[in-house]
């Protein structure tokens, strides 16, 4: 799989074509015209569950990181070329269609009232009810989808920086700004709610924030970065994370898959496993893809392999989503692929239109939404 990394250095961006392959870490010779592995071939799947497509939409396209808000019965999505939309998670309705004027280059986050995305233009812009209500311009590009909780909108640039403002108004709250790495990854980080507690990466650290203040409260390292050069000792935190009520499991980019116990701010194991896309999970199994596309589930209370397999090597996989008897990974070819979360076998796969499906799934009661790159918005309902 030929993916786009953006890293950026001392305020510089550098866009690298990245040959994503091999093992646990990227290999930097990979990355300028080597031959990527061919896709394995896809097994012959016996559906042992029923499912279907129950509605479809569209938008321009899906050239950025996005994340589909879910919140209550709706979805909140955005497409390429600035648009912004919530759908009715039962029915694809759509509840209202918005335009910000601008390529998105993040988003999207929600609370149901307000919405945000941050454009190529560097703005991060809050729109109400289908309405824009305000726009600022941002210092530093963002990668990550911005959060919106506590009548707030935070957003963190790939600089790290973290800012606060009023959802109401715009006003700037706070800023965050800690010493980091000369180079950090810009691709979804973490920005995420935990009681009281604001949730960020900071490289490979989980901090946790008073989001009221922008103080930090405590910090947990969630791997140790190795490598000869700096590309290699690249660690940042990849969003979305996992929570299971105390415990918040999340991948750090090319070097680990770990848990912590966030109300404690502890941590409760990491594992030396390499991958780019974030995990998924629950309270017993956290779930994820290697750089090879290995599959494996860990046992969400101390970290012991549940199982794995290798039938997606180099497939494209997406971050798995964790929905009832099932977890849900998409491929670069538009599969959607349904497997027993207790053992990893195939139960069912779906089409979509092709192109890869990207980002994370996500659930609305018995809906399932997953999202390509062609801007396809898939709705399927698994037994």
């Amino acid at each position: 799989m030929v993916s786009r990394r953006v890293l950026a250095r001392s305020g510089l961006v550098l866009v690298i074509a990245a040959q994503l392959s091999g093992c646990g870490s990227m290999n930097p010779l990979n990355w300028f015209g080597a031959d990527k592995p061919k896709p394995a071939p896809l097994e012959a799947v016996t559906p042992k569950i029923a499912g279907r497509q129950v509605w479809s939409a569209k938008v321009d396209s899906v050239q950025f990181p996005l994340a589909v808000n879910v919140s209550g019965s709706t979805f909140t999505v955005a497409g390429t070329d600035g648009t912004v939309m919530a759908l009715d998670a039962e029915t694809g309705r759509e509840l209202w269609r918005a335009q910000v004027g601008s390529r998105v280059a993040a988003g999207v986050g929600s609370d149901g009232r307000f919405a945000a995305v941050v454009t190529r233009d560097n703005e991060v812009v809050v729109l109400e009810g289908g309405a824009v209500k305000w726009r600022l311009t941002l210092n530093s590009r963002v990668a990550t989808p911005p959060l919106v909780a506590g009548e707030r909108v935070f957003v963190m640039g790939v600089d790290r920086a973290v800012q606060a403002f009023d959802a109401l108004d715009g006003r700037k709250l706070w800023v965050l700004q800690r010493p980091g790495d000369a180079l950090t990854l810009a691709q979804p980080g973490v920005v995420a709610a935990f009681k009281d507690t604001l949730l960020v990466g900071q490289g490979p650290r989980l901090t946790g924030v008073d989001p009221l203040q922008g103080t930090v409260r405590w910090e947990v390292p969630v791997a140790a970065p190795r490598g000869t050069n700096e590309v290699e000792r690249l660690a940042d935190l990849v969003g979305p994370v996992v929570r299971a009520g105390d415990t918040v499991c999340v991948r750090s980019f090319q070097s680990a898959v770990g848990c912590v116990n966030a109300e404690r701010a502890s941590l409760l194991w990491s594992k030396n496993i390499g991958g780019q896309q974030a995990v998924g999970g629950d309270d017993q199994y956290v779930f994820g893809a290697d750089a090879s596309d290995r599959v494996s589930a860990w046992r969400t209370g101390g970290g012991e392999v549940a199982w794995t397999h290798e039938r997606f090597l180099h497939r494209g996989l997406s971050g798995p989503l964790s929905a009832g008897k099932t977890v849900v990974f998409g491929d670069s070819e538009g599969y959607v692929h349904f497997l027993s979360r207790e053992t990893g076998e195939t139960l069912l796969r779906l089409p979509t239109d092709g192109s890869a499906v990207v980002g994370t799934p996500v659930r609305s009661g018995a809906t399932v939404l997953v999202t390509t790159r062609n801007g396809g918005l898939f709705a399927f309902r698994p037994e």
